[in-house]
């Protein structure tokens, strides 16, 4: 199949920052093939009119939850203990896998009308959440959160993390991490073990880390050390690992985390929700550390909208810092693109010849976008996610002028709404 985007503003990389140029946009298969120039023999099965419109990446929501859909506006205002461990744990405990299928696919599809094709999800029920992905056209990587104290491979969560990678091979938009839930949730043993397996099936890692100040001190209580010394000392960053939230970190945790090429997620919005704070962007960069961006599950954020983190983690930071100029328009969108496709090693994350098609279609005609001046700034300031019109993955529309292709949300709707009268969740 053949796309050809005609005579379209794309933002394309520049060095280490973007440009925003014209640009005929040829994709074949899953792949970017060419840019302005038709590659030899190029059919074009669709022509797609650029005119006032803007091509991005397609963004990319570096740590979320998916199943947490479900979970939208029920735990509101809460402390983050008393949020986790009497509210969402609970309604966990409850779910049947199929609820995790419905639950994701209603996260896909708000991710897609704002323009994000990949997200790296921490999940209960991974079958459901392939099987969601195989429906809907994104891409993913995914992982079975896992909790644990000893050394003990039989687990049956990290056996069914194991299982669910074997059984999908034939979906090259799937890949997986082991995904260890979190320094108070797992004991130096049971990472230990993670980090074996991690290491000798060459897979990544995705944890939460530093999340809350209650964290840091009980750790501090039990083991002397801070979250990052506690798994770096448990062999976690020996593998490349993608680590969420790293809020309450201190200047040698950040040096930790840029030795160990650590990749950091930040989640504005969770945080600030749940009184968390805010992690050191300016200091982790400064440090060398790649950050990306996610919205958390929407049990914390009630969104997963990538805009709306675009606009916080850039805000925040100038507020907190004094300075307008600690993260510019240009670094915020990289952290929603290039720095996530870094992060999870995938080929994605920029407009370039080589690269999976993986990208959205703006409209520039609404007021959010008028005047089209400084489009990168459009992006991290003013757009909201409601522009996006078109959404390409892997060489496939699966967005065309609004209209999801691949997910039927009329469907998704009636199934959320059972599951949410079956849990006592509806009004």
């Amino acid at each position: 199949m053949g796309i050809l985007i005609k005579g379209v503003l794309a933002v394309v990389p520049a060095g280490d920052a973007d440009a925003v140029e014209r640009h005929d946009i040829y994709i074949e298969g899953k792949k970017i093939t060419a840019l302005d120039e038709a590659p030899a023999g190029f059919v074009a099965d669709t022509v797609i009119d650029g005119a006032d419109r803007l091509a991005i990446p397609g963004l990319i929501n570096a740590h979320t939850h998916t199943y947490m859909s479900m979970m939208r506006n029920i735990a509101d205002d809460l402390s983050f203990t008393d949020w986790l461990f009497n509210t969402v744990q609970p309604i966990e405990d409850r779910l049947e896998p199929e609820d995790c299928y419905w639950a994701s696919l209603l996260g896909q599809a708000e991710m897609i009308r704002s323009g994000t094709t990949c997200f790296n999800d921490q999940q209960m029920h991974i079958h459901q959440t392939g099987r969601a992905v195989r429906d809907s056209g994104m891409r993913a990587v995914i992982g079975r959160g896992l909790v644990g104290d000893a050394y003990d491979r039989s687990d049956y969560r990290l056996a069914e993390a194991l299982e669910e990678m074997a059984d999908s091979a034939d979906c090259d938009r799937l890949s997986f991490r082991l995904n260890p839930h979190a320094p108070y949730s797992c004991g130096p043993d049971y990472l230990r073990m993670v980090a074996d397996v991690a290491r000798e099936r060459g897979l990544g890692i995705h944890i939460h880390i530093a999340e809350g100040q209650a964290e840091s001190d009980n750790m501090w209580r039990d083991h002397h050390c801070t979250p990052v010394e506690y798994v770096r000392d448990a062999g976690i960053f020996d593998s490349p690992t993608v680590a969420a939230h790293c809020i309450r970190v201190s200047e040698s945790d950040i040096r930790i985390l840029a030795d160990n090429h650590v990749s950091v997620v930040t989640n504005p919005a969770s945080n600030m929700k749940l009184g968390n704070g805010f992690a050191p962007v300016p200091e982790l960069m400064a440090a060398g550390v790649n950050v990306c961006l996610g919205t958390d599950g929407a049990a914390s954020n009630n969104a997963q909208n990538m805009f709306r983190e675009m606009q916080l983690v850039s805000l925040i930071h100038k507020g907190t810092h004094d300075t307008s100029q600690c993260i510019s328009a240009d670094e915020t969108f990289r952290m929603a693109t290039a720095n996530g496709a870094r992060a999870l090693g995938l080929n994605t994350g920029a407009i370039e010849v080589g690269r999976l098609a993986d990208m959205a279609l703006l409209d520039l005609d609404t007021p959010s976008m008028m005047p089209n001046n400084n489009l990168i700034a459009a992006l991290a300031y003013s757009a909201n996610g409601s522009e996006v019109e078109t959404v390409i993955i892997d060489g496939k529309i699966v967005m065309d002028h609004r209209e999801l292709l691949t997910i039927d949300e009329e469907r998704v709707f009636s199934e959320i709404r059972r599951i949410c009268h079956r849990l006592g969740l509806d009004a």
